[in-house]
């Protein structure tokens, strides 16, 4: 874990499911956005649903108290016409949101494609684009970083979530860098992030 200034702000990012959560902590170092602690929180082994929202609320706890975060960055939810699916997620990250307000910790929610607008410079681009840009942006050692996605796409919400605090224009700059234009997010509906994402809802 790489200690971080007391001057900068400690970002905790996540990235909710039911079946697996990601969450990442970011803080900068002379003005550069660095990583702290990046993983998932597995849950796919806890048949009961609401004892994984129970074990979502102990984690999210245990990070709030652990790093001392001043902001938390979240998917904001999806809506469509899988209404089991559609409410198990929205519990999940309601939980989450609430760990974080219990220790007055301020939450912002954002689409996914914003996060990969900000990050990418694409909001279409896929979780592996994310992955590859956050390794790039961020100097880190891509073997080391665990190997699911989840993790990274909270990442991805906390650096979206810095440059929103430190300085709006650089979304266009992470534009630049990755060689893309920035287009205007489109809707998305819920059927196709089931779709993409069979692994985040059980």
């Amino acid at each position: 874990m790489r200690k971080c200034s007391d001057a900068a702000p400690v970002i905790l990012g996540i990235d909710p499911g039911t079946n697996l959560m990601g969450y990442a902590l970011l803080t900068a170092e002379k003005r550069q956005p660095v990583m702290i602690a990046l993983g998932v929180i597995e849950l796919g082994k806890i048949e009961n649903h609401y004892v994984r929202l129970r074990r979502i609320f102990e984690r999210v706890s245990m990070l709030a108290e652990q790093y001392r975060p001043d902001a938390l960055a979240i998917e904001a939810p999806f809506f469509g016409k899988n209404v089991q699916s559609m409410l198990k997620l929205g519990r999940a990250q309601g939980v989450a949101i609430a760990a974080a307000l219990a220790r007055n910790i301020p939450v912002t929610e954002y689409e996914p494609r914003s996060i990969k607008q900000a990050v990418v410079g694409n909001g279409g681009a896929s979780k592996e684009q994310v992955r590859a840009m956050l390794v790039r942006i961020l100097g880190l050692d891509e073997e080391t970083l665990p190997r699911q996605l989840d993790a990274t796409d909270a990442l991805a919400a906390a650096l979206c979530h810095y440059y929103e605090l430190t300085n709006p224009l650089a979304v266009a700059v992470s534009a630049a860098v990755a060689g893309t234009a920035r287009k205007k997010p489109r809707s998305r509906s819920w059927a196709d992030f089931v779709n993409s994402n069979p692994d985040r809802v059980k």
